[in-house]
C-alpha cells in the first residue's frame, strides 16, 4: 500500500474493523488513562462483535488506572498465535516508536494510528487522526457509533477517563459544550465521575506528596515569572520514597503559580532526561516541544533530551521563547 498521508474516513476504518478478525490494542510508553482507556474502549467493544484481542504495554499499567476494566490482560509479551493480518492498533501517539522496544516489527498494512496529535505523522496503513477531538477516546467514540456497538458501563468508564485526563479534570480548554455533553451521557451509560477523578486526580502516596515538595523547593522562574520550571531527579526520589508514577501531574502545579504562562518538570531519572510541559495557551509548547524532538498538544506536549540538566534547562527556555514565551501578555 502507498504511503499515506492524510487521514483515512471514518468509514474505511470501520470496514478494516469488520473486515480483521484479531487485534492488539497498543499503548504507548509511560500510559497515561489516554492511551490505555481508548485502546480498553475500542477492545472491549470489538469483543462485543466476537473479535479476537489482545493489549500491548511495554510498561505496567499504572497504579492509578489499574480500575479500568481489562487492564488485567495488559502485557508486555503478546500472544504467540497471533494471525499474519492481526492489526495493531496504536491510540495517542503521533509515532510508533513511542509504543517501545519491545514491540515486534509490524508491516505498515497491519498499523491503524488512532490519534488527536497535531503532529501525528500518519504511519499507519490507516489512520483516523482528529486534532480537534478532546482526547483520543473520544476519536473512539465516533468508530463505536458507525460500528453500532451501544456504550455500556465498562466501555463508559474507560472513555470517561480519557476525557478527564486530557481534559484535566475539565479544567483546560477542550472542555467543549460537546465534550460536558458527552461526559453527561457516559455517566448515564454507567460511568462512575466520583471514582474516576480519585483515581487520577485524588488518592496521592505519601511519597507523592515529600516529592510534590522537593519539586517545589527547587522551582525556578524566568521570563519576568512569565515560565516556572522544576526537576526531579534520584536522590530526591530516594529521599521520599517516590517513583515515576508519583511524578505525573506535578508540573501542572507548576503551571498554577500566579503570573505563570508556561511550565516544565524535567525528570532525570531512569537513564534519561524527560520533559513535560505545559501552557495556559498563550504559548504553543507543542511547537517548543518539536524543536527538541517531542511532540504533543498547543497546551500539553513532552520530550526527552540526552542532558545533563542545565543543558536541558536552556534548551527548552530557548525553545519557549521562539514560541513566544517573552512576549506573552502578563495575566
Amino acid at each position: 500500500m502507498q504511503a499515506q498521508t492524510k487521514t483515512d474516513d471514518l468509514a474505511s476504518v470501520v470496514d478494516e474493523l469488520r473486515r480483521r478478525e484479531a487485534f492488539v490494542m497498543v499503548s504507548h510508553v509511560k500510559p497515561d488513562g489516554d492511551t490505555l482507556g481508548a485502546g480498553l474502549a475500542l477492545g472491549i467493544a470489538l469483543k462485543q462483535l466476537g473479535k479476537r484481542v489482545a493489549y500491548f504495554q511495554q510498561d505496567p499499567v499504572p497504579r492509578n488506572l489499574r480500575f479500568l476494566p481489562d487492564s488485567e490482560f495488559v502485557a508486555r509479551a503478546l500472544p504467540t498465535d497471533l494471525p499474519p493480518d492481526t492489526l495493531f492498533v496504536f491510540c495517542d501517539m503521533s509515532d510508533p516508536a513511542r509504543a517501545g522496544e519491545f514491540l515486534p516489527p509490524l508491516q505498515r498494512e497491519n498499523m491503524l494510528d488512532i490519534d488527536h496529535h497535531l503532529g501525528n505523522a500518519h504511519f499507519g496503513a490507516y489512520n483516523l487522526v482528529i486534532p480537534e477531538e478532546t482526547s483520543t477516546g473520544t476519536v473512539v467514540v465516533r468508530i463505536l457509533r458507525a460500528l453500532g456497538i451501544p456504550i455500556d458501563a465498562r466501555i463508559a468508564t474507560c472513555i470517561l477517563t480519557t476525557i478527564m485526563t486530557d481534559t484535566g479534570g475539565f479544567m483546560h480548554s477542550n472542555t467543549t459544550p460537546q465534550t460536558l455533553e458527552l461526559s453527561a451521557e457516559l455517566m448515564r451509560a454507567g460511568a462512575d465521575k466520583e471514582r474516576i477523578t480519585d483515581e487520577i486526580f485524588g488518592n496521592k502516596r505519601i511519597a507523592a506528596i515529600r516529592l510534590l515538595g522537593e519539586v517545589l523547593a527547587v522551582m525556578r522562574f524566568s521570563s519576568e515569572g512569565r515560565y516556572c520550571y522544576s526537576y526531579i531527579d534520584e536522590p530526591m526520589l530516594a529521599r521520599t520514597g517516590a517513583d515515576g508514577e508519583d511524578s505525573e501531574d506535578l508540573v501542572n502545579v507548576l503551571l498554577r503559580v500566579e503570573g505563570v504562562h508556561a511550565a516544565a518538570l524535567f525528570k532525570a531519572f531512569d537513564g534519561e532526561i524527560r520533559v513535560s510541559l505545559r501552557s495556559d495557551g498563550s504559548v504553543n509548547v507543542q511547537q517548543a516541544a518539536a524543536q527538541l524532538g517531542g511532540g504533543g498538544h498547543f497546551r500539553a506536549s513532552g520530550l526527552t533530551h540526552p542532558g545533563p540538566l542545565p543543558e536541558a534547562f536552556a534548551a527548552v527556555e530557548a525553545a519557549l521563547l521562539q514560541e513566544g514565551l517573552a512576549t506573552t501578555a502578563s495575566a
